[in-house]
């Protein structure tokens, strides 16, 4: 089930879930900077707003993503696989 805040960044659109990102980072810096000076009430609030810009960044993802092309999505595969590929290789070493 979708979480409630999540909702509403689909709702936005690209300009707007990009400002809201640029805010968010803005203000976790400021609360994690006052909660290492000074402390802050709660903690949690830290981790939530963490989360938000999590979600923020995979939904603007997702619609990069689903702006490719078809040709663009295969070479993205192409790309996926090598480096599976590399990275067994070098598990083997």
């Amino acid at each position: 089930m979708p979480n409630k805040a999540y909702q509403e960044f689909v709702q936005m659109s690209d300009e707007e879930l990009i400002e809201q990102v640029q805010k968010a980072k803005k203000a976790y810096d400021e609360m994690r900077y006052e909660h290492s000076v000074t402390g802050i009430e709660s903690p949690i609030a830290l981790r939530k707003l963490r989360r938000d810009i999590a979600r923020m960044l995979t939904e603007l993802r997702k619609r990069e993503l689903d702006r490719m092309s078809e040709e663009e999505l295969a070479k993205r595969s192409k790309i996926r696989a090598r480096r599976r590929r590399q990275k067994k290789q070098k598990r083997k070493k």
